[in-house]
């Protein structure tokens, strides 16, 4: 039996329940030892894992870095790609998840990804509404980072 390729699907508004639909942000992180090796931001969109669905092994990066006021996560009306998995130390290459973040009007726009969706297609665009995007990225960093 042949197999079958994924489907590629591109997350748009219309490709959800209707056209005013869009994602949803939740920043959790992994308090580090014992737990794991480090701390690291985990980011969900509409329930999946991004980071690892998007690169196997692949962890975010700490939430100091992406979470902070003005950081990386932070939508600009320049469009800007930003990594989002934690950078390795020493000779070991890190995995690299990088997505393409830009501001469009009220929406942030996560671009330039490649994961799988709950329905085994292929995400490459997902669009967050601005306020509870802010509000989920400052509560992340209230939560887990600014020596948290």
């Amino acid at each position: 039996m042949p197999r079958k390729s994924p489907r590629l699907v591109r997350a748009r508004l219309s490709d959800r329940q209707g056209h005013d639909a869009v994602s949803t942000l939740l920043v959790t992180a992994c308090p580090g030892p014992p737990m794991c090796s480090a701390v690291h931001t985990y980011l969900y969109v509409d329930g999946l894992d991004l980071i690892a669905r998007s690169f196997d092994g692949a962890t975010g990066g700490h939430p100091n870095q992406l979470l902070r006021p003005g950081g990386p996560l932070y939508p600009t009306d320049q469009a800007r790609n930003v990594d989002v998995a934690a950078q390795g130390q020493g000779t070991d290459a890190a995995p690299t998840v990088c997505i393409r973040i830009r501001l469009r009007g009220r929406t942030v726009i996560w671009g330039n990804l490649m994961y799988p969706g709950a329905d085994d297609g292929v995400i490459e665009e997902v669009r967050f509404d601005l306020p509870q995007y802010l509000a989920e990225i400052e509560r992340g960093y209230s939560r887990w980072g600014g020596g948290a």
